[in-house]
């Protein structure tokens, strides 16, 4: 699934071609993807100017003059292909996962936004787990998709003073600590255990070991380090290309994808000095990676 990074690479690809303009139209092939599609979704976006495109958690959000906002989530396999009506087509967003987003007239591209400049935005999901929603402008924080989401881990008041409080006494497992969305929005399995690493911390310790008495320490401050980092570094490799980037062999090519934990099960850590190997273990249905040598 498409975590923090991006989503907000996808946002800023989106920009260009929605922010300021008109959708003079919209196609669906489908009435409904992981939900049902809104009573009158096209026809309530058809001739609406789009004022603004900003992300929240992992959702993406089309501000309109209509007072409506167009919530779009890429689920697991959603992508995005804008199709300028002049120039080469771009994707925005690099993933780990491939990308299927068509030119569309595909069998999994659900969505087609048209707008004023004769741009097409192409929606894409194969496994349909995705979802779009319209709401109000002044429902929007009170929309069930987004009320109760916890603070934005970039934001400043994301601190070590707000982690220690937040974690105090918390017996579940650090990394499933850091994935509940109502104590920070849009950290996901990835860059958690990431992060991790970087902090030296042990998915498996107990979250509220990493603070004492509510207030913060040592771990604590290195861990926001880490999340932010890690995030802000995706975010600006993510931002360098707005399409899917194909090697002379034919792969797709990713963020800086050597990841130093994720995905490396067996493999030595790559820390300076470490003789450890990463690890694999599942927590709450997800693989978590990790170096049992170096992160305690």
């Amino acid at each position: 699934m498409p975590e923090l990074p991006e989503v907000e690479t996808v946002r800023r690809g989106l920009t260009d071609a929605l922010v300021g303009h008109r959708i003079t139209r919209v196609l669906l092939r489908r009435p409904d993807l992981r939900f049902p599609l809104p009573h009158g979704f096209a026809e309530r976006l058809q001739g609406a100017r789009v004022e603004a495109l900003d992300r929240r958690a992992k959702y993406i959000l089309g501000h309109t003059d209509r007072n409506e906002v167009l919530i779009m989530h890429l689920g697991m396999s959603g992508r995005f292909t804008v199709l300028p009506a002049e120039g080469v087509a771009q994707r925005p967003g690099i993933f780990y996962h491939p990308s299927t987003a068509g030119a569309g007239n595909g069998p999994h591209d659900h969505v087609v936004f048209e707008t004023d400049e004769g741009t097409r935005i192409v929606y894409a999901d194969p496994r349909r787990f995705g979802f779009m929603d319209l709401v109000a402008e002044a429902e929007l924080s009170e929309h069930w998709l987004l009320k109760g989401i916890g603070i934005e881990p970039l934001d400043e008041g994301f601190d070590a003073a707000y982690l220690a409080r937040k974690l105090e006494g918390k017996k579940a497992p650090l990394k499933a600590a850091l994935l509940d969305q109502r104590l920070v929005a849009g950290l996901g399995n990835i860059y958690v255990c990431e992060a991790l690493f970087r902090a030296k911390l042990s998915p498996l310790r107990l979250a509220g070991t990493i603070a004492k008495d509510g207030k913060a320490t040592a771990r604590t401050r290195l861990l926001i380090d880490s999340i932010k980092s890690v995030l802000r570094e995706a975010i600006s490799a993510g931002g360098s290309s707005l399409r899917d980037f194909a090697q002379a062999d034919g792969e797709l090519g990713y963020f800086q994808h050597s990841f130093d934990v994720y995905d490396r099960d067996g493999k030595p850590c790559r820390r300076e000095g470490c003789r450890g190997f990463v690890e694999r273990v599942v927590q709450s249905g997800r693989s978590t990676f990790y170096c049992g040598t170096c992160q305690r």
